[in-house]
């Protein structure tokens, strides 16, 4: 069946065939991309981020973010706070690079590439398309290694990205409905959401401090999860925030 999905004109989806791309310390632009760049970050960015820095989801949120408006108005989007220098670097970029590599935000793993998701249906799986990206001061497409969309998403270990940031669009979809009529910006009720999305730790805390938990038919070895391990939890604090704002979600009742 001929798929009618359209794009801009000047958005082609690649399919299968291989493009040019290449970053490595040989690059004579290695680093650039590292500075003056306005990134979002993600519930899951966050998590693997403050896990790498070794400290806590509030802490990391307070030193390296800032919030702004996004897409929608009515819930606010997280960029990344760059540091106070001349040319406005990431925070963890080192002599060498990328000091949190491992770890390093969705936006720098895709890169080149742009991901766009169908999202006619969240029923059912999303469609994804990919699109490249090409920046004046990016030597990289000159490079004459060859790679395609399949082997960068392997190669980057974008899966738990992209699953956990679909999961959190469908979410930011809920947002944008303004759940909170009544309350304005800033109410309990979105303070709740934003802190069930984005500072996972005391969020966690809470829920074991109001025996959350017990409210849903959970195993003991699920909640053994859901008390250590952040991805899992995630999961959960977006399915939580779909039953506070809606009263219905995936969650187990009791």
């Amino acid at each position: 069946m001929q798929e009618n999905k359209t794009f801009p004109l000047d958005k082609v989806p690649l399919g299968k065939e291989p493009f040019h791309f290449s970053c490595h310390a040989g690059v004579s632009c290695f680093m650039s991309c590292c500075k003056n760049v306005d990134m979002f970050l993600y519930p899951y960015d966050i998590i693997r981020l403050k896990k790498c820095l070794q400290c806590d989801a509030e802490s990391f949120m307070r030193q390296f973010t800032r919030l702004v408006s996004g897409d929608q108005p009515y819930f606010p989007a997280v960029m990344l706070k760059l540091n106070d220098d001349p040319e406005k670097s990431c925070p963890f970029l080192g002599q060498e690079g990328c000091s949190v590599y491992a770890d390093r935000p969705s936006a720098c793993r895709t890169y080149p590439l742009e991901r766009a998701v169908d999202r006619s249906s969240w029923r059912g799986r999303g469609k994804d398309y990919y699109f490249l990206t090409a920046h004046s001061y990016c030597l990289g497409h000159n490079e004459p290694e060859k790679v395609t969309v399949t082997q960068w998403i392997r190669d980057q270990k974008l899966h738990d990205y992209n699953s956990l940031n679909d999961a959190w669009a469908e979410l930011d979809t809920l947002f944008a409905t303004n759940p909170w009529k009544g309350e304005g910006s800033g109410g309990p009720k979105q303070q709740m959401a934003f802190m069930a999305c984005y500072d996972i730790d005391g969020f966690r805390r809470l829920v074991i401090r109001e025996r959350i938990f017990e409210r849903f038919r959970f195993k003991k070895s699920q909640i053994e999860k859901l008390r250590n391990d952040d991805t899992v939890f995630l999961q959960f604090s977006f399915e939580w925030v779909k039953f506070f704002l809606t009263g219905t979600s995936s969650l187990p009742l009791r």
